[in-house]
């Protein structure tokens, strides 16, 4: 699982995803937003970004990013 399940009213529920900082320039990847610049479309989840993709920002690989708190 790459959130949370968050229950929003009677019977109804939600997965929040995990966001993720970039350490080097604190750029904040949210899953929800997704990266539509760079073909990344909204809901994709960290865990399933390219291995190729790289901070939007900065240029900093996968390894560099955080799962924020």
């Amino acid at each position: 699982m790459w959130g949370k399940i968050v229950y929003t009213s009677y019977n109804e529920r939600r997965i929040i995803m995990d966001k993720y900082v970039c350490v080097p320039c604190g750029y904040v990847y949210d899953p929800a937003e997704g990266d539509p610049d760079n073909g990344i479309t909204p809901g994709t989840p960290f865990e399933q970004l390219p291995d190729d993709w790289v901070c939007p920002v900065c240029g900093a690989t996968k390894d560099l990013f955080e799962k924020e708190n």
